[in-house]
């Protein structure tokens, strides 16, 4: 064995799989913190116990990958491998539910997430684009999840009955937690109470980043006209919690301007779901994904707003 293969050899046996795998979970929402990944962990199990073993299936397939590929051992430890594949995993039990085919399609679609990965990485790092350092975030679970989307249809299972509010401060108000929980496709708010909890563990200004996307979320859903039944469940909303935190703290370094940029990210966000959703496609996190593109996009010729 030449000295190179034995030094990747020992640097993957060195590889703390069990960080890696569960810092997948809250690499989610940007962050790199075991107790955020095991609370983000607790809320996939209030939903259903099925879920979380996909989930935890397709975080596994997608580290270990990723890892086989070439991925540095910091960055497969600190959970940048994982988290596509472990949102794959989610969506394939919204998709196809806990039955045995289920398990399979977890574990393939997180293995897939890698190398749709390295390809999005390559096309933001070795074309014109390379300028902006954009980051590739969950697009690829979008591509792969939609791939399951389309190849699954005579094993797709019926949706549960979406719970309504009885007024619309209330849906107001139980949309708070699910725009969270709906970030990993869950409706639930228990599960959403229990992963904003692991985000103010991770940060406090992560923590009211999150709290402010889902406000400006849900008040712009409620604004441009989605139904009150999709507002409360989450639906309109939980991009625009994932925009606000990667605008405010994640992709640029926290200021004034950055919180601004935030505020009207999100407001745009909530723009593209619902142009999205009157589309009648699969949603998924693009209103985030190609909303936090364009405005890193726009903040890289903003002198003030500073990359991280």
């Amino acid at each position: 064995m030449s000295s190179t293969s034995a030094a990747q050899t020992k640097d993957r046996a060195d590889t703390n799989w069990f960080l890696a795998i569960g810092q997948g979970l809250s690499q989610i929402f940007f962050q790199s913190n075991i107790w955020t990944a095991l609370l983000i962990l607790a809320a996939f199990v209030v939903a259903d116990w099925r879920m979380a073993v996909l989930v935890l299936l397709g975080a596994a397939a997608g580290t270990v990958t990723g890892r086989l590929m070439g991925a540095p051992r910091d960055n497969v430890v600190s959970g940048l491998q994982g988290f596509c594949g472990a949102l794959v995993g989610a969506a394939t039990f919204s998709i196809v539910g806990g039955q045995a085919a289920a398990y399979p399609i977890a574990i393939v679609g997180g293995i897939i997430t890698a190398p749709v990965t390295w390809l999005v990485v390559w096309l933001f790092t070795k074309t014109a684009l390379k300028v902006y350092s954009l980051p590739s975030t969950t697009a690829p679970f979008c591509i792969v999840a939609t791939g399951i989307l389309l190849t699954t249809v005579p094993l797709h299972v019926s949706a549960a009955p979406e719970q309504t509010a009885d007024s619309v401060w209330l849906g107001f108000l139980r949309s708070l937690l699910t725009n969270v929980s709906q970030v990993v496709l869950i409706d639930n708010v228990w599960a959403g109470a229990l992963i904003l909890l692991g985000l103010f563990v991770a940060s406090w200004k992560v923590g009211i980043a999150a709290v402010l996307g889902s406000v400006v979320g849900s008040l712009c859903a409620l604004a441009l006209g989605e139904t009150l039944t999709e507002t409360a469940n989450g639906l309109a909303g939980y991009s625009g919690v994932l925009t606000a935190i990667a605008l405010s703290v994640t992709f640029l370094k926290s200021s004034s301007l950055s919180w601004i940029l935030a505020v009207i990210g999100t407001i745009v966000t909530a723009l593209v779901t619902l142009f999205m959703h009157r589309l009648d496609v699969a949603t998924y996190t693009w209103p985030y994904i190609l909303t936090t593109w364009v405005f890193l996009i726009i903040a890289h010729y903003i002198p003030a707003a500073k990359r991280t």
